[in-house]
């Protein structure tokens, strides 16, 4: 299985596993380590590093550390939002976001640049869509993008604005891959697969009250899937990796040695079609209406 694929027809190819890089703009890692970080990461040969305007530090440390190496990486952002003299979800704010993450991150254009998860309405209403593919034919993006879940997904899939999404896809959190990802597939849209380990339910032996991992360990819990001979953390990098539709899962952490060892299990290439076909059936087994997670 090929570890460098098309994202879409966007022209654009990313690796199977990218880093989500939310944790590198956090004020408790340190920057020097930020660096080394962001460039073992591109050594091990992952070319997709996700950033956001709301991930702290990451977008100018993205910028301070590997700008020098803008060619050997795509790189993907979020925006809407959080720019000071600006309205959030306006046309406006779309420029004046793209102009900012075009100067910290030190380059010339921004590969993929997806709205963060904003809602129905500003979709259908606000004109901000249109904005995003303004800024396209003007060459300051290459690729328009939505990242969300559920009917803004749909909305999104389906409206011809976006060339790629950015949607939850693991083993306990499967509409996208059922509903929405055919769709896209079939529109050439890249997709790239968040929370790919789903925040490592196995990881309690409780429900893990008011933890970020608390609804997906209700849903793991409900699967009871038997994973055979199988890690839980391989079983899930792998599931997300290669499930249909998907062209990259990124991976967020602080720590390289995690990530390098979600890239090597993702190397292993797809799961036993028997193993998927078991945490498929779980999931429809036990289905209460779940919804996509932002």
């Amino acid at each position: 299985m090929d570890w460098i694929v098309p994202f879409g027809s966007t022209g654009l190819e990313v690796s199977r596993i990218g880093l989500g890089s939310g944790q590198i703009g956090s004020g408790d890692l340190d920057d020097a380590e930020a660096g080394r970080l962001l460039n073992a990461v591109i050594d091990s040969g992952v070319v997709l590093i996700d950033t956001a305007r709301g991930y702290g530090l990451s977008e100018e440390r993205i910028g301070t550390h590997v700008s020098h190496r803008r060619r050997e990486f795509v790189l993907s952002t979020k925006i809407g939002y959080g720019v000071e003299g600006f309205d959030d979800w306006t046309p406006e704010i779309i420029s004046a976001g793209i102009d900012r993450a075009l100067k910290l991150m030190k380059t010339d254009v921004l590969d993929v640049v997806h709205l963060h998860s904003c809602p129905l309405d500003t979709l259908r209403n606000s004109g901000v869509p249109e904005a995003l593919v303004k800024a396209k034919k003007s060459g300051k993006i290459r690729v328009a993008a939505y990242s969300g879940e559920n009917d803004e997904l749909g909305w999104a899939v389906s409206s011809g604005l976006f060339g790629s999404v950015q949607t939850s896809v693991n083993i306990c959190d499967q509409l996208s891959l059922r509903q929405y990802l055919p769709t896209a597939r079939q529109n050439g849209i890249g997709v790239i697969a968040k929370r790919p380990i789903a925040n490592a339910p196995w990881r309690f032996s409780e429900r893990p009250v008011g933890d970020y991992a608390e609804e997906y360990w209700v849903r793991f819990k409900a699967m009871d899937i038997d994973p055979g001979d199988f890690e839980w953390q391989e079983l899930a990098v792998r599931f997300s990796a290669y499930a249909p539709g998907v062209c990259s899962a990124i991976v967020g952490t602080k720590n390289l040695s995690h990530f390098l060892e979600n890239v090597e299990l993702a190397r292993k290439g797809p799961l036993p079609s028997e193993l998927v076909e078991r945490v498929l059936a779980g999931y429809d087994r036990e289905n209460r209406g779940w919804l996509g997670q932002v």
